[in-house]
């Protein structure tokens, strides 16, 4: 990355260390994109602290087309924002009009369709969903990635999970199921027994049965092998994803990595149809 005179004497810190990050991270980062035969899109982008020029002036989006995700559901998700109508969702999408980006959201628990309508949504490209927030044994939503969550017994937990998948692999409009096979970390350790053959074909089953593509996650390098080989069996489609948060969007490797492991080709992958008129199916 060059930068001007009076730019290099401008830049802060901080900026000069995250732009610094990014380009090694391209430059070492082994692509090996070129074996295969579908472009590389990287649908699970979220903006937060930053904004979407800066996320595309990084080296990563020559390489990679972004997905950009926002959360929406209802007021009970807490997140800094969550889109929970049409009115908040328009607004959202008018932010990236006109940019070379597909629009998306990432939905939030079952309920999370009930404050937009047909109309609103048809706005979007595609919607992406994950079980990461459940119901717990009060009824109340519970971030299974926080120190605040109970898991319990790991068999009964597994069981609840796996029926949760379902449960939100019907609830609207959805595209992408993220982070497919993540487990609290208390749990990782025990990732091989928990995620049994069984458990894994119930969510693959799921997703198949309803359309949705499964997400091979950048960040977790998740699901693993076993999984995915049983969904290409089950002729599921896969999207790519790094869930990034600036500036660390669009480092795909584990995903092409796993993809020619896998000799998933375009057929495979998951695609908008009029991807520039919008429409979440």
């Amino acid at each position: 990355m060059v930068f001007s005179e009076n730019a290099a004497v401008n830049i802060t810190r901080r900026q000069f260390l995250q732009q610094t990050v990014a380009t090694c991270a391209i430059a070492s980062a082994p692509w090996g994109a070129e074996e295969l035969d579908f472009p590389l899109v990287d649908f699970h982008v979220h903006l937060d602290n930053s904004t979407i020029d800066k996320v595309l002036a990084l080296p990563q989006a020559q390489k990679v087309k972004f997905g950009i995700v926002e959360h929406a559901g209802t007021k009970e998700n807490q997140y800094p924002v969550v889109l929970s109508n049409d009115a908040e969702l328009t607004a959202y999408v008018k932010r990236l009009e006109g940019k070379p980006v597909y629009k998306g959201v990432q939905a939030e628990f079952s309920d999370w369709a009930s404050g937009f309508t047909k109309a609103g949504l048809s706005q979007l490209d595609y919607v992406l969903i994950d079980a990461m927030t459940m119901p717990g044994k009060d009824g109340k939503r519970v971030k299974l990635w926080t120190k605040e969550a109970e898991i319990g017994e790991p068999q009964r937990f597994m069981d609840r999970y796996v029926d949760w998948h379902a449960e939100i692999l019907s609830s609207g409009p959805i595209n992408i199921l993220a982070n497919v096979t993540w487990l609290p970390a208390t749990l990782m350790p025990e990732y091989d027994r928990l995620w049994t053959e069984t458990r894994m074909r119930q969510v693959i089953e799921a997703a198949v049965k309803r359309g949705v593509a499964i997400e091979i996650s950048a960040s977790y390098q998740l699901p693993r092998l076993s999984f995915l080989r049983l969904a290409k069996a089950a002729g599921a489609k896969f999207s790519f994803g790094s869930n990034g948060r600036y500036p660390k969007m669009g480092l795909l490797d584990y995903c092409i990595q796993t993809a020619k492991e896998l000799g998933l080709t375009r057929r495979d992958m998951f695609t908008i149809p009029g991807a520039k008129q919008g429409g979440a199916q």
